[in-house]
């Protein structure tokens, strides 16, 4: 269990490391986040933090989600979270969490919605390949019979559907540079979503 802060993903690019060889990498903008509430294990049975990040303004916020920053005097945040720790006692309500907890050349697990794609058949969806598309043959990318006598949907099975849009997890991503002052983190590697789609960046603690 381990530090999390929510941030966007800029865009990719490309870093160029210690022996001159162009990697691939991946920008995030880092929101600051602020303490907005401590549980620990004595009252709730296990210890986290609860953080809020991104200015809104209070008229989009529902009342209960209001109240929660009213109750503690800090101005409302869009996005309120919760990140377990094994220790919190080093943090305070109202206390500022930003981009400077990571470090260069540390490791990183980001979690992301990966880009939406509809409804797709077997080819995009699974990787399945294609028929012949010789004479005699017509349906070039069906995904062909479902099985013998069955009369429905196996579970699990893999048929066309919806793809993407999903949580996706990538581990172990090496942190190549910190930027404090634009709030920004640069990863080797690729990101689940879009371009500004919402991330969530924790320290890897495999």
């Amino acid at each position: 269990m381990s530090m999390e802060l929510l941030g966007k993903k800029t865009g990719m690019t490309q870093w160029f490391d210690e022996e001159g060889r162009a990697v691939p990498a991946t920008v995030l903008c880092v929101e600051p986040a602020v303490v907005v509430g401590i549980k620990s294990a004595h009252d709730h049975g296990y210890t986290a933090l609860q953080l809020g990040a991104g200015e809104v303004p209070e008229r989009k916020l529902a009342k209960p989600v209001l109240g929660v920053f009213r109750k503690v005097g800090l101005s409302p945040r869009r996005h309120l979270f919760e990140v377990r720790l094994s220790e919190a006692g080093e943090y305070r309500v109202g206390q500022e969490v930003g981009v400077d907890v990571f470090s260069p050349g540390e490791r990183v697990d980001v979690t992301g919605t990966s880009k939406g794609r509809g409804f797709a058949g077997t080819i995009k969806r699974w990787n399945f390949r294609s028929r012949p598309k010789s004479h005699g043959h017509k349906w070039f990318r069906r995904p062909g019979s479902a099985g013998m006598g069955l009369r429905k949907v196996v579970k699990g099975k893999r048929y066309p559907g919806h793809y993407g849009a999903e949580s996706v997890t990538v581990r172990n991503l090496q942190v190549l540079a910190v930027d404090p002052q634009r709030r920004l983190v640069v990863v080797k590697g690729s990101v689940p979503g879009p371009r500004s789609g919402l991330v969530r960046i924790r320290k890897h603690d495999a």
